[in-house]
């Protein structure tokens, strides 16, 4: 195999193909028609499922790969992901508590916290491409079908659907409103 295992609860199924140099933290499971690039470090609670991951790439810890995945070279897959047939490319940053589903996303693409693609609309499941250079919010809600451009900048807490322009920047906060004195009584003594 030429990893690096540390730990003794490391599964990886006879199928799957890792290559040298490749880190693997326990415990981590690698299951199916897996395969796995050099200089790649699978962090603690891993589950990779049949999925193809470039070189240099980071995962976990505790981060979700599901069967059709791919990818690419210098990504950055963090804690609590889950990725379902999702296409990344390089360099790509999904730091933590994230949902991609059902997309592609070019290169260099940063997904913040809390992003979920929302891929199915309680009949059937919808793709999302998200272009190169792409800035995704924490908290922002990608509503498939949605195709985001090049270079577009979406700020915390938007929801998208349909098209972005490239270099566009979206925003859908309302207004926040304050009622001094409001929310006396709301919660226990307050």
């Amino acid at each position: 195999m030429g990893a690096e295992v540390t730990g003794a609860e490391v599964f990886v199924s006879r199928s799957a193909s890792i290559s040298a140099g490749v880190r693997i933290c326990s415990p981590c499971h690698i299951s199916g028609r897996t395969a796995i690039g050099g200089g790649t470090s699978l962090l603690a609670g891993c589950v990779v499922e049949g999925a193809r991951i470039g070189s240099g790439c980071t995962l976990g810890p505790w981060c979700n790969v599901r069967g059709g995945c791919e990818i690419g070279d210098g990504c950055r897959v963090g804690d609590f992901v889950e990725l379902k047939n999702a296409v990344l490319g390089g360099g790509c940053r999904v730091a933590h508590l994230a949902y991609i589903g059902d997309a592609a996303l070019g290169e260099g693409v940063n997904v913040g916290c809390g992003v979920v693609f929302a891929n199915y609309d309680g009949r059937a499941k919808h793709r999302t491409r998200v272009g190169n250079n792409v800035f995704i919010g924490c908290n922002s809600n990608i509503v498939a079908p949605a195709d985001i451009a090049d270079g577009a900048f979406i700020a915390a807490g938007t929801t998208v659907g349909g098209g972005v322009e490239g270099g566009a920047f979206v925003i859908s906060r309302p207004p926040l409103k304050i009622v001094p004195e409001g929310g006396r009584g709301r919660y226990g003594d307050g």
